[in-house]
């Protein structure tokens, strides 16, 4: 894909970035996929769209039989599938050779994500009556098991951001150089995601302005696509002011003057980079669980959970449009909410 140069806007470059990455895939795709797109541009957004179209071409693949005949598919094909080919489809997705000539196996998360897919297509062709029927509303997608939420505990909280502070055993004088520059950036980011529970698209979106010290928020773009504001606590406060000291030494790259945090290369920081950063500082905190931003967020939720009790609560900051996604992931607590509230009450006055 082409590079395009940076609007100074972060979300912006990254509806840009979404929509020539659309258009690459689409290119690889029978050309009445491009229709479809099109037809739920406005309710689905462009990283949505991204997951489809790789989907949609695993579909394809299997439907074609052959990588060079993808393009040849016609409209029609689509009446052509039936019921049975879908669930042959979804049988086939726990075990196949990819494109890149590894193996590709799916859970039962990677087969209900790739049947989405295919229940869109469907459902957007026969709504438009440009097919007779629609088999792939009738095919189940498979149950979804409930994992443990993997978060950090409190004492591994404070461990994590000691090392991000102070650095770790071992380190090589090169190690030690690298972390001494990046530090105060690294410190920052860390205390952001333990501390408001934001995404780290978010993270790695704000600007300089969009902080206001004075009532301690953040504005952020949420995910799909709405303005909220973050607020955040004395920690995080204390983080951020000390962080902007070292910020304001540097000189960004053009287009980048804007953004908080910043790269070695002085452009804004990317999701990956935060990715592997704390990858990085949580490896050394616990080798048992796999720690990512997305954990961290879940660190902050449970915290929030436990201390409040309210749910509804929670869904808010963290930025849920439906409380049953917050319940989704949190009702394993409730017992210990429970637990809790059974001393709360007292009938008697010691």
């Amino acid at each position: 894909m082409k590079e395009f140069k940076s609007t100074g806007n972060y979300h912006n470059d990254i509806k840009i970035y979404n929509s020539l990455k659309l258009r690459e895939l689409e290119d690889k795709l029978p050309d009445f996929c491009t229709q479809f797109f099109r037809g739920i541009n406005d309710r689905v957004s462009t990283r949505t769209q991204i997951g489809y179209a790789y989907d949609l071409a695993v579909f394809f693949r299997y439907i074609a039989g052959d990588e060079d005949k993808i393009k040849d598919l016609k409209l029609d094909c689509l009446n052509k599938i039936s019921k049975t080919d879908i669930e042959n489809y979804m049988e086939y997705l726990s075990y196949y050779d990819g494109q890149d000539g590894q193996i590709h196996t799916n859970d039962e998360r990677g087969k209900a994500r790739k049947l989405s897919a295919v229940k869109g297509l469907f459902n957007y062709f026969y709504e438009s009556e440009k097919i007779k029927e629609n088999p792939a509303s009738i095919v189940h997608a498979p149950k979804i098991h409930d994992k443990t939420i993997i978060k950090l505990d409190p004492n591994e909280v404070a461990k994590l951001l000691d090392i991000v502070e102070n650095g770790y055993e071992g380190q090589s004088k090169h190690q030690k150089k690298y972390h001494a520059i990046t530090m105060p950036r690294d410190l920052c980011i860390l205390t952001l995601l333990l501390g408001t529970g934001m995404r780290v698209s978010e993270c790695v979106g704000i600007n300089i302005k969009d902080i206001d010290f004075d009532n301690c928020k953040i504005k952020v773009v949420r995910k799909g696509g709405n303005e909220s504001n973050i607020y955040f606590g004395d920690e995080v406060l204390e983080a951020l002011e000390n962080y902007l000291i070292y910020r304001r030494e540097i000189i960004p790259s053009e287009g980048h003057e804007e953004a908080l945090f910043l790269s070695m290369q002085n452009r804004r920081i990317s999701v990956r980079a935060v990715e592997n950063l704390v990858k990085k500082y949580a490896s050394e905190v616990t080798t048992l669980k796999k720690i990512t931003p997305h954990k961290l967020r879940s660190t902050y939720g449970t915290s929030l959970y436990q201390e409040s009790g309210d749910i509804y609560l929670v869904a808010s900051v963290l930025g849920h449009k439906d409380v049953n996604t917050t319940k989704k992931h949190y009702a394993s607590m409730d017992e210990d909410i429970k637990r809790k509230a059974a001393n709360i009450v007292k009938l008697r006055k010691e």
